[in-house]
């Protein structure tokens, strides 16, 4: 059975960091795309961070660009995201996501066929 388990979520102050852990079990995923998407009560998810299978291409929202950076260690079947400067905006559940079908990046959820069961980041003002 196929699991992405996030940690690495919490309650942070405006301006400080944290870092998201994505672990994959189950299945490698080292040629496949894998990206963050978070969701915000009442809210649509929505993308944050993709980055092909090797490492070598990234993608962010324009949101983020800058604060974050995603990346993968395929050698232990995991990846990150190191968020910087973080603001009450980016208050959301944060969701590992990978891609069964895709190596290079993609950016849409529907591209994306494994989920994590989300980590919650909470950013005070």
């Amino acid at each position: 059975q196929v699991q992405l388990v996030e940690s690495g979520g919490g309650l942070v102050q405006a301006g400080d960091s944290l870092r998201l852990s994505c672990a994959a079990s189950g299945r490698t995923f080292s040629r496949n795309a894998m990206a963050w998407f978070r969701q915000a009560p009442g809210k649509e998810r929505e993308f944050v961070a993709a980055i092909s299978w090797s490492g070598g291409s990234t993608s962010y929202a324009d949101s983020v660009k800058g604060r974050f950076t995603i990346s993968r260690d395929n050698a232990k079947n995991t990846k990150y995201l190191q968020m910087n400067s973080l603001k009450p905006e980016d208050t959301a559940i944060y969701y590992c996501a990978a891609s069964a079908r895709y190596a290079h990046l993609v950016m849409r959820t529907t591209e994306y066929d494994y989920w994590g069961q989300g980590t919650q980041v909470t950013v005070s003002s």
